[in-house]
């Protein structure tokens, strides 16, 4: 093993959220200090352990590079605050700036990067092609990496390539967002060399249960499904944890109506915006989104807000009202 390989088991694991990014309604500049307050509330009203940085969810592909840089310091600094762990997206078409957000994310203290698979619609032998990325990138920093495949880069990365960029001392991870078949042959494959994981909270109560995995890495569900005073999702990862299965599957099974009024009233044409909106319901800040997103119109508004306060999620008294 190596010591990022050693790193990476003991410290990626948990709950871990993927950040939207919170713009200004009017000038769409970035909302520092709402993220800022974003993260804290993560971190300790919610008992989220780690943050995904500036990925899809946060909108990368309409930040600058200075803001993308920024948004590394700003986490990077809350979580060091409170005791909590980041990875930071260093994803883009172009390798140079993989590697420059890469060595960003070290230098200010990130605990992980990640790295989605580069869009290749171009090539359709890419086995050889995307190991040398790996290798290339994870050459030029010491910081653990997470490799990301999934549906958008046109391909998905086989069980069998992603065991071999395993091999590389500090590739750790993978978001693989990918059907349950393949990423449960990949848990098999690099047990002990990579930490597998998925995006879909539906199922990660059974890869925790069947797979013994680790870590939930990452996407919106833990900040959305949950509230200071409602923690459903911290309780069943918990109880599956400590192998209480029965109690955690009925915990996990009480939030089913907010995951139906969650994914019911969002439009698919904008994720980003209805997820905001969901945010400021529970009183968090959401802000705008960035072209080309869209917003919710004030009928979408409408429905998530009725959606939203019968599906049963407990707020504290200010939300609540």
């Amino acid at each position: 093993m190596s010591a990022a390989k050693d790193y990476a088991k003991a410290h990626l694991r948990g709950i871990w959220c993927a950040a939207l990014m919170p713009f200004q309604p009017g000038s769409l500049a970035l909302d520092e200090a709402g993220f800022a307050a974003n993260l804290r509330h993560w971190f300790t009203d919610l008992g989220i352990d780690g943050v995904f940085v500036s990925g899809k969810q946060g909108e990368f592909f309409s930040m600058s590079l200075a803001e993308r840089k920024r948004s590394f310091e700003i986490a990077a600094e809350i979580a060091r605050a409170t005791a909590k762990r980041t990875v930071m997206s260093a994803s883009d078409q172009n390798i140079d700036t993989v590697i420059e957000l890469a060595r960003h994310a070290e230098a200010v203290g990130g605990d992980f990067i990640v790295v989605h698979a580069p869009v290749l619609h171009f090539v359709h032998d890419r086995d050889a092609l995307l190991l040398e990325y790996y290798r290339h990138i994870a050459a030029q920093v010491k910081i653990g990496i997470c490799m990301w495949s999934h549906p958008d880069s046109g391909y998905l990365m086989s069980p069998a390539l992603c065991a071999r960029i395993a091999e590389i001392p500090n590739i750790v991870g993978i978001k693989y967002s990918v059907p349950r078949e393949m990423y449960v042959e990949l848990t098999h494959l690099t047990r002990g060399k990579l930490i597998v994981s998925t995006a879909a909270e539906e199922e990660w109560l059974d890869n925790i249960l069947e797979l013994d995995w680790q870590v939930y890495l990452c996407s919106s569900p833990p900040y959305l499904l949950q509230s200071a005073l409602d923690r459903r999702m911290r309780a069943y990862t918990d109880a599956a944890f400590a192998g209480r299965a029965a109690e955690a599957r009925a915990i996990s099974a009480s939030l089913a109506p907010v995951r139906q009024a969650l994914k019911s009233t969002r439009p698919a044409s904008k994720p980003q915006s209805h997820q905001k909106y969901w945010q400021e319901l529970l009183g968090q800040v959401g802000g705008a989104v960035r072209r080309p997103m869209l917003e919710l119109t004030e009928a979408e508004k409408a429905a998530t807000r009725a959606a939203f306060a019968a599906c049963g999620l407990r707020l504290p008294g200010a939300q609540a009202a």
